[in-house]
């Protein structure tokens, strides 16, 4: 994966960080607008049932008026041009594009423009918190675990390295991933794990197939997970 390739994954991932950063914000002023409020009067309304895409459509809006630096943030690359504190200068409200404004406007969820440049500090501080926060030690990721993540079996668990180990320093090299995914993992059954090894070569595994997400694609995959789902446990059931 080259460099380009890298910066493109980050900002997709970042840009779905910053959407799930928006999502309560927008939704508890949705659910707070006051009728007596003659700012928050529209003529204009959006089904709770359509919402989600409102808000899909406000945070493409404003994601990609970001400067790159941080539409590019990671935990590593936090520093103090990155804090809350100094946003404001960072990203300028004047900058705050007016589709994003007029829409929160034209449909009663806010009064004026101000009220969107805080609604758009407000979720940028906290996509900052977010997207700067380093990765878990990610072998104390077991707790949070409960099923094999592929068969979804409640079994003793093993951790798979999602980048093979071998290829760290090929990884680093060549610039796959950023050197903060090394260490990421997958907690598995132990018949998975091996299949899991088994569907590619650790090289191919660490370059395409590095999240639990894009190994599940392979058809191979999918036909052993049905398989295996429905195999009974003979050891000591977890949970």
């Amino acid at each position: 994966m080259s460099s380009t390739e890298i910066d493109s994954v980050l900002i997709s991932t970042n840009s779905t960080i910053f959407k799930d950063c928006l999502t309560p914000i927008i939704y508890r002023k949705f659910t707070n607008r006051s009728s007596t409020n003659p700012k928050q009067s529209s003529d204009l309304s959006i089904p709770i049932s359509e919402l989600s895409e409102f808000i899909d459509y406000l945070s493409d809006e404003l994601f990609p008026t970001l400067p790159l630096p941080l539409r590019q943030l990671t935990y590593t690359g936090k520093d103090s041009t990155t804090t809350p504190e100094t946003l404001t200068a960072l990203y300028p409200v004047q900058t705050l594009p007016h589709t994003f404004s007029d829409s929160l406007i034209s449909y009663g969820i806010i009064g004026d423009e101000d009220d969107a440049g805080k609604i758009a500090l407000v979720a940028i501080e906290e996509y900052v918190e977010e997207a700067g926060k380093p990765p878990p030690i990610w072998k104390e990721t077991k707790k949070d675990v409960e099923e094999c993540e592929i068969c979804e079996r409640r079994v003793a668990l093993t951790y798979h390295h999602l980048i093979p180990k071998s290829t760290h320093a090929k990884v680093i090299k060549r610039r796959w991933h950023p050197e903060y995914m090394l260490n990421s993992v997958a907690w598995l059954c132990r018949p998975c794990h091996s299949m899991a090894h088994k569907v590619a070569s650790n090289e191919t595994l660490a370059k395409e197939f590095y999240t639990i997400e894009k190994l599940m694609q392979k058809e191979d995959m999918q036909k052993w997970a049905a398989y295996q789902s429905k195999q009974r446990w003979k050891g000591p059931r977890r949970g």
